[in-house]
């Protein structure tokens, strides 16, 4: 599939049962990488608060930082559908605010969606974003930006009480107009009830199980390019973070030893030229 993923290729990938793959990218290399690869979405998630800037935290996030990030993403795309996050409290005083901000990491990075967590409280800006032609991806369960009023990263919907939330949230936000729905630290059966339920709306899994209609992964733990903490449903593809300490290494000793650069890295010049400027 070369041709420009669309809000409506993920429908009808979810209709067709196609699994959907996506992943979060942060800067122009790293979107041509992953476009060229195949990926059908790119998020831009405000994770490039914890990846990128080192916080502990997504809370700090700007709109200015993410225009800032998913535009050079967008320049790096050809194919993926591009999704950026809103951040926190870019959208959660009203819905003018929502809209306004949403608008603006449309027409200032290029994108073709935007995403927001929350359920029924959000369903309203949802709402009003698709109807002025904006494409929105929700996102429950585990939703980072409210972590101090979950009480941390827990996983979500593990009895039935708020299990039947989560569905009705996927419902909601389904009829609202959004196109998918990120399900995060989700249990399996829980994530499968909500796939099933919702008829057009793709479910995204991240710690929900292989039942979603697609994947998300954070770049950089796909490609271990961190020794540190690693979620438990974060599966490594590479050992890319050993890769550079190793090389970054390697051109440490090659520098000290004065073996970089040698002939083959440098450029020569005629020994007359090198003659008439000592006279």
């Amino acid at each position: 599939m070369n041709k420009k993923v669309t809000n409506l290729t993920i429908k009808k990938m979810k209709g067709e049962g196609t699994p959907i793959s996506m992943i979060t990218a942060y800067d122009y290399v790293m979107a041509q990488n992953v476009d060229e690869a195949g990926i059908d979405m790119i998020l831009v998630g405000d994770s490039l608060g914890n990846v990128v800037m080192g916080h502990t935290s997504t809370l700090p996030v700007t709109m200015d930082d993410m225009v800032h990030h998913t535009a050079a993403v967008v320049r790096g795309t050809k194919r993926a559908l591009v999704v950026a996050d809103m951040p926190f409290m870019s959208y959660q005083e009203s819905v003018c605010q929502a809209l306004h901000n949403a608008g603006r990491l449309m027409k200032e990075t290029g994108c073709d969606a935007v995403k927001l967590e929350g359920g029924a409280s959000v369903c309203e800006a949802v709402k009003a974003m698709t109807t002025a032609g904006i494409p929105v991806v929700g996102h429950i369960g585990l939703t980072p930006q409210s972590v101090h009023q979950l009480g941390g990263y827990r996983v979500q919907g593990k009895n039935a009480e708020t299990a039947k939330r989560l569905i009705q949230e996927a419902l909601a936000l389904e009829e609202a107009g959004a196109f998918a729905i990120v399900l995060e630290c989700v249990p399996t059966d829980i994530a499968a009830e909500i796939t099933k339920a919702l008829k057009q709306a793709a479910t995204i899994g991240i710690g929900a199980g292989n039942v979603c209609d697609g994947q998300v992964l954070v770049c950089t733990d796909l490609l271990g390019m961190s020794g540190g903490f690693r979620p438990k449903f974060v599966k490594t593809y590479a050992n890319l973070h050993q890769t550079i300490v190793d090389a970054v290494s390697q051109y440490i000793k090659d520098v000290q030893d004065r073996s970089f650069p040698n002939e083959e890295y440098s450029f020569d010049v005629d020994p007359e030229v090198v003659k008439a400027m000592k006279e």
